[in-house]
């Protein structure tokens, strides 16, 4: 009998052992899955309709937009990755061009609350960037005994 109850117990902490090693890998960056530029204008267009309840001539127009952007998009990403400065003001300058396209076709109420929608994004990219920026850095190493002075 305690040869039994020894054995099943050694399975279960083996078992949890091997469960616990899983989970720790479960929790990698977990691939996002690949649109089309179509499928990525059509995603936002739709999140921007619900967000701010737009006409369908407003949706259509916001839609090419969002088309438009996405295909410069998979052509930066498909492009060789030297001169990033250069190429990050060209994109800035894209986005702002893009920002300016979408409020002219958007009236003023929906405006404000693009504008509102944009903070909150900005500022939940800023305490993602600061989140990642965190980590074994700023924290000070942990001493289970520290050495007495005397």
């Amino acid at each position: 009998m305690k040869k039994a109850i020894l054995t099943l117990a050694i399975a279960v902490m083996g078992l949890t052992a091997a469960f616990a090693q899983q989970d720790t890998t479960k929790r990698a960056r977990r691939q996002m899955p690949k649109m089309t530029a179509e499928q990525r204008a059509e995603k936002v267009t739709a999140k921007l309709e619900k967000q701010l309840s737009l006409t369908a001539d407003q949706k259509t127009k916001i839609y090419a937009i969002e088309l438009e952007n996405a295909k410069k998009i998979d052509t930066w990403r498909s492009a060789d990755q030297g001169d990033m400065k250069g190429k990050f003001k060209e994109r800035k300058a894209a986005m702002d061009e893009q920002k300016a396209k979408i409020d002219a076709v958007l009236t003023a109420d929906q405006k404000t609350k693009m504008d509102a929608f944009r903070t909150e994004a900005k500022e939940k990219g800023e305490k993602m960037r600061k989140g990642m920026g965190k980590g074994r850095k700023d924290k000070a190493p942990v001493v289970s005994n520290p050495p007495t002075q005397g």
